[in-house]
C-alpha cells in the first residue's frame, strides 16, 4: 500500500513563494510517475503539474507555467513543488498523486493513490 503525506502549506502573500512536499512510503516511488492537483472551495479538482519516474519529463498546467517548478528525488521518496510568483487565485488544497506507470498524465482519474492534501491560501 502506498502512503502520501504532504508538507510545506500555509498562509503567504501575493507575490511570495512556497515549496510543497510530499514524501511516500509503502511501496516503490522511483518507478513511479508523480502529479499535484488542487482544488479551490467550490471548484473542482483540477491538474497543476506532473513528473515522470526518473524527473525527465514534466508538464504543467497553463495557469502555473513559468511559475511553478516539480522536481522529484527518488533516494529521499519524494516530489516537490516550488510554487513563485503566487497569485490569490492560487489558494486551494494542493494534493499529491501517484500513478502505477513511468509517465505522468494530467487527469486525476489516471493516479492510483492521493494525499491527504495541504493548504495553500495566498492572500491579496
Amino acid at each position: 500500500q502506498v502512503q502520501l503525506v504532504e508538507s510545506g502549506g500555509g498562509l503567504v502573500q501575493a507575490g511570495g513563494s512556497l515549496r510543497l512536499s510530499c514524501t511516500t512510503s509503502g511501496r516503490t516511488f522511483s518507478d513511479r510517475a508523480m502529479g499535484w492537483f488542487r482544488q479551490a472551495p467550490g471548484k473542482e479538482r483540477e491538474f497543476v503539474a506532473t513528473i515522470a519516474w526518473n524527473g525527465g519529463n514534466t508538464d504543467y498546467a497553463d495557469s502555473v507555467k513559468g511559475r511553478f517548478t516539480i522536481s522529484r528525488d527518488n533516494a529521499k521518496n519524494t516530489v516537490y513543488l516550488q510554487m513563485n510568483s503566487l497569485k490569490s487565485e492560487d489558494t486551494a488544497v494542493y494534493y499529491c498523486a501517484a500513478r502505477r506507470t513511468l509517465y505522468g498524465s494530467n487527469v486525476s482519474k489516471d493516479y492510483n493513490h492521493w494525499g491527504q492534501g495541504t493548504q495553500v491560501t495566498v492572500s491579496s
